[in-house]
């Protein structure tokens, strides 16, 4: 059998969480924007404490995923130096042409 993956996990937990105290909140007579600010503030404190194995897992297999990326240089900051380098490599060339053309 095949485990969930953590990031899956743990958004699906958040969002069960939300709605739950969406609608407990809602069955006391609160409505309007005060019923989804109240819902998300107190979602938010009590996934805080309860998915805290869920969000360690998570950031776990995030951190993994960047260290694996950094290792072989496929990240952002690999393509932005490489695209500066084949600029810099473009503007020497042209530079190199319009020398001998003078």
């Amino acid at each position: 059998m095949r485990t969930q993956h953590p990031t899956l996990v743990y958004t699906s937990a958040r969002v069960v969480l939300f709605l739950v105290v969406l609608l407990v909140l809602s069955l006391t007579g609160i409505g309007g924007l005060l019923l989804w600010v109240l819902a998300f503030v107190i979602s938010a404190l009590l996934s805080y404490v309860l998915l805290s194995r869920q969000r360690d897992a998570m950031s776990g297999v995030l951190a993994g995923r960047l260290s694996k990326k950094r290792e072989r240089g496929t990240g952002l900051r690999a393509r932005l130096e490489e695209g500066a380098k084949m600029e810099d490599e473009d503007l020497e060339a042209a530079d190199r042409g319009a020398g001998t053309a003078h």
